[in-house]
């Protein structure tokens, strides 16, 4: 039965998209995990991909690590080659780098990976839904800190995301002016993102996509955790 089961790259990708829609799961980053040895499909004669039950399963543990854990593949490796030991891998129950939370409080994937970046909302549903004034939102376009989407006079999800955010902060005094600094250090570290993946994505070697695509997520999500512990260190000194 298992050895029936075997599905092509084609179809495992179509059933990891339809348990997990929510994730951009593409036929590059099957093959970046092949070549990272975290998964190994059978080959046919003729070269195609076959993925077994435990392939499939492999995947799937894969995709709730990182989704759910926010755990680099390194150690995802790790727990998988502690399966195929027959040892028990850690228990995925340590919570994430940033919390989830609502609209306005996305966790770390959805702010890594630009979940929602679909919506399109107005410049009248973005000043009702981030609780914030017509004035304000002029001040924080003027800043550079929302802006609308390329081409459209709608906002995305981001931008409400940085509105609500920016509101709250203005009710302790911090105003948009104030805010310039972050959107400068942001910049700045897409910069430094750009810098190390360039080489990646300019290689030509079999899956350059799906590391390129796995390094910026890694570097970003190993930022965010520096970023949040050199804040909460510092506050606690003001304690």
């Amino acid at each position: 039965m298992r050895q029936s089961a075997r599905k092509s790259i084609g179809q495992a990708l179509a059933d990891l998209s339809a348990e997990f829609p929510d994730e951009d799961i593409k036929e590059s980053k099957l093959r970046f995990l092949e070549s990272e040895g975290l998964v190994e499909p059978e080959r046919t004669p003729s070269g195609y991909r076959k993925y077994s039950v435990d392939d499939m399963e492999r995947l799937r543990y894969i995709i709730r690590a990182q989704r759910e854990h926010y755990l680099p593949l390194k150690v995802i490796k790790e727990h998988l080659e502690a399966i195929d030991r027959g040892l028990e891998p850690p228990a995925l129950n340590g919570g994430p780098t940033v919390p989830t939370g609502a609209f306005g409080d996305p966790g770390t994937q959805e702010l890594l990976r630009g979940e929602r970046a679909d919506v399109r909302i107005s410049r009248r549903e973005l000043v009702k839904t981030a609780e914030i004034t017509e004035e304000f939102l002029d001040q924080l376009e003027g800043f550079g800190l929302v802006r609308t989407r390329t081409g459209s006079k709608h906002y995305d999800a981001d931008s409400v995301v940085v509105a609500r955010a920016a509101g709250e902060l203005a009710a302790f005094g911090i105003e948009p002016r104030h805010l310039r600094a972050f959107k400068t250090a942001a910049d700045r570290e897409v910069g430094l993102v750009e810098q190390v993946v360039a080489p990646i994505r300019r290689s030509r070697e079999d899956g350059a996509e799906g590391r390129a695509a796995q390094a910026i997520d890694d570097i970003a999500t190993l930022s965010l955790r520096l970023h949040a512990t050199l804040v909460r260190a510092g506050l606690r000194s003001m304690r």
